[in-house]
Order: C-alpha cells, then sequence, then structure tokens
C-alpha cells in the first residue's frame, strides 16, 4: 500500500472517532510542505476515550451502588443501635435493676447494692469496727544495728506458734533480717502465719512492725518472749497500777490477769499464784500407767525495800521451764513487743439484729447490700434507703431517644431535595441515594409508628398505671420532622416518684412490654437471617460484583484488541506521513513541475 492510500485507510477508518489526527498536517504533507506527523498515543487514547462510553456508565452505576450501600450501613448501624437500647432496658440486670443505697450518716456508714436488691429501709448500728491485729518492737538505732541476744514467740489465734531468735548470729541480728525470717515462716504444718513484717524508721530510730494480713479476731496474733524470771518495772510508795491487763501463756494456754485502778504488785501477785494449777500427764515407768502431776507452773513475789519502793518478779516454778509475757522486760537486754492493736470483729445491728463480722466490708448482713463501716457510733441509728438507681434509667431513656433520632435524621435525610449547579449554571435537584429504596420508605413509617405503643397492665390488680405512653415521660415527636424530645422535669418526676410504673411500660408484666415491641418491630429489618437490610445490602453486592465482571470483560476482551489495532494503524500511519514529503518531491521532477513554494516569477 502506498503512503498516500494508508493515509487514506486510515481516514477512512477513524475519522469520527480520531480528534487528535491534524488534517492540515495531512495536506501540507501532500503539497511537499514538512510536518510535526501524527501523536500515536494521543490519537490512540483519543479513540479508546470514546469506545470507553459504555464502561464509564457502569462505573457511574457502581459509584451509585457505593453510596447505596454506605447510607444503607449507617442506617442499619443506627437501627441496631436503638435495638440495644431495647435489649439494655429490657434485662432483668439492666438499668431498671439498677440500685442506689443513701446513708443518713455517711461519716460512719456508706453501702452498695447488688442489682436486683429489694427496694427498703433498714436501720444500723454500728458498735464498733473490726480492727486488725498489730505489734511493734523495741526502739533501735537503725534497720542494720545488731539486736540482742533474746527470742520471742509469734502464737496464732488458732494456737500455732513460731519461735525467733535475736542476736548471736541468728537470721534476726538486726530489724531487716527479722522482717525476712518472719515473712518467709511457716508454722508446724506449714500453713503461713498470715502476718506480715515491715521496718518502719523515723528520725528517733527504727522498729519492727507486725500486721495481720486481715481484720478481725479470727487474725489476731500475740507476740510474747519466753522467759524463766520477769521482773516488773519498779513502783514508787505513791504509784499503784491502773486498770490494765497482763498475759501470761502457761504451758501453751495464754491467761489473763486483769488489774483494776488502785491495786499494788502484791494483789496482782496473789492474783497470778491464784491461777490454775499446771497439769503434766506423763506414765509412771514403774507400772507402765498413766500419771497425773499438778503442780504451780509460776510463782509471783512481791518485795518493798526500805524506801518503800516495790518490786514483782514473775518465775517458773521449776527454774527452767519457759513462760511467755507480753509486757516488755524491763531489763535492756532483751528484745520485746508492744501490742499496738488487738485483732478484733466489727459489732454491728441490723434492723435490731446483733451481728458480728471480721471485716469492715460488710456482706450477708442485708441480702444483697454490702456495708461499709468508716466509724463507730454506738446506740446511734443509721437509715440506710435502697431504691432503683434513677441516673441509671435517667440516662438509659435518654440514650434511647438519642439513638432513635440519629435512626430517623438519616432516614429522613434520604428524601430531602439537594440542589446543585454547574459551571453553566444548570440547577439539579437531587435527593439521597436510597430516595427510591421501598426498605427505606417502609422504615421511615415503621419507626414513627412504634411509637404510638399504648402499655396496658395485664391484671386487674395492676389496672391503673401513671405511664402508659411515652408522652407521659416527657418525650414527644415533632409534628413535622418526627424527631422527639424530653421534657426532663416530666421524666425526672416519673422515675422519682412512680418509678415501677415506668419499668412496666418498659418492660411490662414478663419483658413484653415497649422496649420488646420495639425491638421485634425493627428486627424485620435488622435480622441477620433474612432482615431487609441483609437482602438489600446483598442485592447492592450481587449487582456491583455484576458490574465489575461485565467491566473486566470489556477491558480485556475489546479495549485490549482496540488498544492493539489502534496503535498498530496510526504508527503505519505516521511513517506514511513522514515518507509522503519524499514521494511528492519525486512525483515533481518526473513531471518537471517546479513546487509552488520554490517558484521564482
Amino acid at each position: 500500500m502506498s503512503s498516500t492510500s494508508a493515509v487514506n485507510s486510515l481516514l477512512s477508518s477513524t475519522a469520527t472517532t480520531t480528534p487528535a489526527i491534524d488534517i492540515s498536517s495531512i495536506l501540507a504533507a501532500s503539497a511537499g510542505q514538512s510536518t510535526p506527523g501524527i501523536d500515536v498515543t494521543s490519537a490512540v487514547t483519543a479513540a479508546i476515550y470514546a469506545d470507553n462510553a459504555p464502561e464509564r456508565l457502569w462505573q457511574s452505576d457502581q459509584t451509585t451502588l457505593s453510596s447505596q450501600t454506605s447510607a444503607l450501613t449507617s442506617i442499619q448501624t443506627a437501627t441496631e443501635a436503638i435495638q440495644t437500647d431495647m435489649q439494655t432496658m429490657n434485662s432483668l440486670t439492666g438499668p431498671f435493676a439498677a440500685r442506689t443505697v443513701t446513708s443518713s450518716n455517711t461519716n460512719d456508714l456508706t453501702a452498695t447494692a447488688a442489682t436486683g436488691t429489694v427496694s427498703g429501709t433498714h436501720t444500723v448500728v454500728v458498735n464498733s469496727l473490726a480492727t486488725t491485729a498489730g505489734w511493734y518492737s523495741d526502739l533501735e538505732t537503725s534497720p542494720t544495728a545488731n539486736l540482742p541476744t533474746s527470742s520471742f514467740t509469734l502464737t496464732t489465734s488458732g494456737g500455732a506458734s513460731v519461735t525467733f531468735q535475736t542476736g548471736s548470729g541468728t537470721t534476726g541480728d538486726n530489724l531487716t533480717d527479722l522482717a525476712k525470717a518472719i515473712n518467709s515462716a511457716t508454722t508446724s504444718s506449714g500453713a503461713s502465719l498470715g502476718i506480715n513484717a515491715t521496718v518502719v524508721s523515723d528520725s528517733t530510730g527504727s522498729r519492727l512492725a507486725i500486721v495481720a494480713n486481715a481484720p478481725g479476731a479470727a487474725n489476731d496474733f500475740s507476740v510474747s518472749e519466753p522467759y524463766t524470771s520477769w521482773t516488773a518495772p519498779q513502783m514508787t510508795s505513791s504509784e499503784t497500777l491502773g486498770a490494765n491487763s497482763i498475759s501470761l501463756t502457761i504451758n501453751g494456754t495464754p491467761v489473763t490477769v486483769a488489774t483494776t485502778s488502785g491495786e499494788s504488785y502484791a494483789d496482782l501477785a496473789t492474783a497470778i499464784n491464784n491461777l490454775p494449777a499446771n497439769t503434766t500427764t506423763g506414765t509412771d515407768p514403774s507400772t507402765g500407767l498413766p500419771t497425773t502431776t499438778t503442780s504451780a507452773y509460776v510463782t509471783a513475789t512481791a518485795t518493798t525495800d526500805s524506801s518503800g519502793n516495790t518490786n514483782l518478779t514473775i518465775a517458773s516454778t521449776d527454774g527452767t521451764t519457759p513462760f511467755s509475757i507480753n509486757e516488755p522486760s524491763a531489763t535492756d537486754t532483751t528484745f520485746a513487743f508492744t501490742q499496738a492493736a488487738q485483732g478484733a470483729d466489727a459489732s454491728v445491728t441490723v434492723d435490731g439484729v446483733p451481728a458480728h463480722y471480721s471485716s469492715n466490708a460488710v456482706t450477708g448482713a442485708i441480702s444483697g447490700v454490702t456495708l461499709n463501716l468508716l466509724g463507730a457510733a454506738p446506740g446511734s441509728q443509721i437509715n440506710l434507703t435502697v431504691a432503683p438507681d434513677a441516673s441509671q434509667i435517667s440516662t438509659a431513656i435518654n440514650q434511647f431517644v438519642t439513638d432513635y433520632n440519629t435512626a430517623l435524621g438519616l432516614v429522613t435525610s434520604q428524601f430531602t431535595d439537594s440542589n446543585s449547579t454547574d459551571s453553566s449554571g444548570n440547577t439539579t435537584n437531587t435527593q439521597g441515594p436510597l430516595a427510591e429504596d421501598p426498605t427505606i420508605v417502609d422504615l421511615q413509617s415503621t419507626l414513627e409508628q412504634a411509637l404510638d405503643y399504648v402499655y396496658k397492665p395485664a391484671s386487674a390488680a395492676a389496672a391503673t398505671t401513671t405511664v402508659s405512653m411515652l408522652s407521659d415521660l416527657g418525650i414527644n415527636a415533632d409534628k413535622d420532622t418526627g424527631i422527639l424530645s424530653v421534657n426532663s422535669a416530666t421524666l425526672d418526676n416519673a422515675i422519682t416518684n412512680n418509678p415501677a410504673d415506668v419499668q412496666n411500660f418498659f418492660e411490662g408484666s414478663a419483658l413484653n412490654g415497649f422496649a420488646n415491641s420495639m425491638y421485634n418491630t425493627l428486627n424485620t429489618f435488622t435480622s441477620p437471617a433474612n432482615g431487609a437490610f441483609k437482602v438489600d445490602l446483598s442485592s447492592i453486592a450481587s449487582t456491583n460484583s455484576e458490574l465489575t465482571t461485565q467491566i473486566n470483560e470489556f477491558e480485556t476482551g475489546y479495549i485490549a484488541t482496540q488498544q492493539t489495532i489502534l496503535t498498530a494503524e496510526f504508527s503505519e500511519a505516521e511513517i506514511a506521513l513522514q515518507q509522503l514529503p519524499t514521494e511528492m518531491a519525486q512525483i515533481n521532477a518526473e513531471l518537471g513541475l517546479t513546487p509552488t513554494g520554490n517558484s521564482n516569477g
């Protein structure tokens, strides 16, 4: 094919789809003038663009489908939020079952109530608080100062005991070592002592503090030093004993000797000497029969010197068997302890019934209620009132109103006109992508009609109610937009004064009230099995998938082939166009013609 024929053929086949071809360049070339040629890429692009017209329509359809999917998903989420609100309010453990407890004396007593606790008023008297047992040691210069050689015994309320040595290169060389030894110690059965030892230091020195891990009498413990002889601090002739007590551990059994104000050491010695005798059992080696020996375990002696000062000495009867006493030694050669607090149970009176508890967080005194004992006020009644939690109920109802308005707003926006003007001044009126979707039309009607629910008591005994419709709660719909508003004063009044009626409206007699009605009504749209949203979204996804397949097949089956053909044809035309001036010059020369541009006439 000659160059002229190639150009003519190309013009004939592409003239309607290739605006990138410069016809003037072809005419100039045919007259023997130079030409920049054909832009093959631009020419092919222009031709393919024209061929892509159907694909652009399909892509536009996909854009619409994407907008529909986004809008429908948002509406589905908003509708499901309403259902979640309904499930929350229609639950036996929801906001209507929440309880608050008010106390007439929050300085001494506060309380919390579990979900569903029966409402009512109770009286509580806090006679005494539970205390945690604690002891502290004599003052030492520092945590690492060497301790004197001594020993002491920790005895739990259950009778288990462990003895610790101090000084003389033992694990109790200093307070730090001793604390570690106590914290790692166990009873003979391997059980924990239930205590914790720490070193407390201040500007005066350091002490060892031993505290029970929990309060109450069951966690009480004692610290005593074993002696064969113990001497009390000397009293002058003008001094007497105060009201107090001294505890001796005799034959493994703690014995307390009480003193009254004004007593002397002689009185105390008499009381100690009158303690029950120590009984020892054994076997007679000659007969093999069991024997019982009764003897005084300790002996107390009170003496008075020439100045009238009195002394008290307690000693083992046999001079060798140790005993324990809870009073610090009068000498400086032992390591002693002072009791900081005795482990004791809390004493309370609940609705007239006395009770004791090992903790200041009391459960079981009132069913479903936990009492937090903060201070003792013997004889002073504290009123506790258990009632529905108005705050949680109000929050739940207001959340429903908010979520309802969100869903209705998204639905209504689909039918709202929107005007847009292009660069030529043309105005287009459009609505939301789901304006013609029957599901959305149906949902709008369903949401509005669901508000017409009227509660009717199930039994004659509950034939009257102050709350039978949403308006009784101060919830009303705007007559134009359908958007809900809440009169907070009306709502708060209903919740405070008629909580049972508010609960019955939402829950009904058997979880079949407004909440259940609204949930089931919306379930026709939200059901994951065959709800309207699922059907709609599946249909949109299917259509979008079909368009994607159609576009891909069009691209591979037609556009790619056209691009190859057009590229080849335009390339051939370009070559022919570049060769045309040379061929025309040859023809002119053969015919003896002089190109117009070279004439001298």
